[in-house]
């Protein structure tokens, strides 16, 4: 007998067990790819449904994860003045980024995943498998010691009230990662600005001030002691170390300010303090790249909001009556998480445009409007959240003028 028919006769009764039921069923779609076809013969189908689609955007993150989680570790390093060469230390900052990213990953999943099989279970119908991309996105856009009580309440409220409430998968007008990011933006703003919050293991970023070190940390003593390794011996943050992000110190005296402490390459690189996915732009570009050439984002979208973002940092650069306004429009790019944005968050293509101009003209508002956000507003860290949540709301707006311009074209036409 054959895995499909094993799988099969398994199946739970959809009436009587309606949440056993969700629940084979989300393992019984993710392991198999669908055969139906439409009546006729008319139409082609390929096993490319929403759930592999879904995994598509997954693997583009893959390379933010791994960098991401070391970085983490390189930055507690880096703090203290430890193993400040970026490969010194291998095991210690991948022991430690492992430590602070898995519960955020695994709360934000659990939590998220549950609410999505109860709604399915209530309302009768299959997982919907929207929440795989958020459930990888929500870790890398939060702050790697942010109270897990906190990521619970972000989850619960971004799922319910920004998904479920409208629907489910593919009925939400906001994205729900960004809108998770954006309650605790706004309900626990000490949680996710400020210097001390992007750099792991301390209680605060103050010279003297030590490492915080848990159970997990004395598990990995133990193994790395076995094996003869370097061990987390906790150690004190320096005097004069600052965990200020790039965006940070260009608020206090632009592009000079953030040279003094960072170089173009460590901005490029990515070994920055910053959210977890954000900082190394090689690998998020290679994430879209993946996305455009599997045609699962769309390049319109992306080339519109660099051509909007560029725009407007040239505009600023001419104005130049603040610090920040003298940063050269093309290091906007390496500062901050403009291409985490624009791969993963803009593209997402429920809250997104779906005609072509509509793309091009959605892109650009983004890019356009978020490096107003950033240079001109100091109360917030960066501009591309709050300008694609805005943008989500227009984006079926864009699409209607879209089709009304091409209806009366053809119209005149005759």
């Amino acid at each position: 007998m054959g895995l499909l028919e094993t799988f099969k006769k398994i199946e739970p009764d959809k009436k009587k067990s309606p949440l056993l039921h969700t629940g084979y069923d989300a393992i019984f779609t993710f392991l198999f790819s669908p055969n139906t076809t439409s009546k006729g013969g008319t139409h082609i189908k390929d096993g490319m449904d929403l759930k592999r689609t879904m995994v598509h955007v997954v693997l583009a993150m893959q390379l933010c994860y791994l960098f991401g989680t070391y970085n983490l570790g390189h930055q507690h390093f880096a703090a203290m003045g430890e193993y400040v060469g970026f490969l010194e230390g291998f095991h210690l900052k991948l022991a430690h980024g492992l430590i602070k990213l898995l519960p955020l990953f695994i709360v934000a999943n659990v939590v998220g995943l549950g609410i999505e099989f109860w709604y399915a279970a209530k309302r009768g119908h299959a997982v919907e498998e929207g929440y795989l991309v958020t459930g990888a996105l929500i870790p890398l856009i939060m702050p790697p010691d942010l109270p897990i009580w906190i990521l619970v309440l972000s989850i619960i409220f971004a799922v319910v009230l920004v998904k479920e409430a409208f629907g489910g998968t593919g009925m939400n007008i906001w994205n729900v990662a960004l809108m998770a990011r954006l309650f605790v933006f706004f309900a626990y703003p000490t949680s996710i600005s400020g210097d001390d919050v992007w750099i792991s293991g301390f209680e605060n970023i103050r010279a003297g001030v030590g490492a915080d070190y848990g159970w997990a940390h004395s598990l990995f003593n133990g193994l790395f002691g076995w094996m003869g390794l370097d061990t987390f011996d906790g150690g004190q943050v320096l005097d004069g170390y600052t965990g200020a992000t790039p965006l940070a110190l260009a608020y206090q005296g632009g592009w000079e300010k953030v040279t003094e402490v960072y170089s173009v390459s460590q901005m490029w690189w990515g070994t920055i303090p910053g959210s977890i996915g954000e900082t190394s732009k090689p690998f998020i570009l290679i994430g879209a790249a993946f996305l455009i050439i599997t045609g699962i984002a769309s390049w319109r979208i992306m080339l519109s909001m660099f051509v909007g973002a560029a725009l407007m940092g040239m505009i600023l650069n001419g104005w130049d009556a603040t610090p920040f306004m003298n940063v050269p429009w093309y290091y906007q790019f390496y500062m901050g998480s403009f291409f985490f944005a624009m791969a993963f968050m803009a593209t997402d293509p429920v809250t997104a445009a779906s005609t072509n101009g509509g793309k091009i003209a959605y892109g650009f508002l983004i890019g356009f409007i978020g490096m107003i956000i950033r240079v001109l507003n100091p109360a917030y860290p960066e501009g591309w959240m709050l300008a694609i949540i805005f943008i989500n709301t227009f984006a079926p707006l864009l699409d209607r003028l879209v089709l009304d311009s091409h209806m009366s074209k053809r119209l005149a036409r005759g």
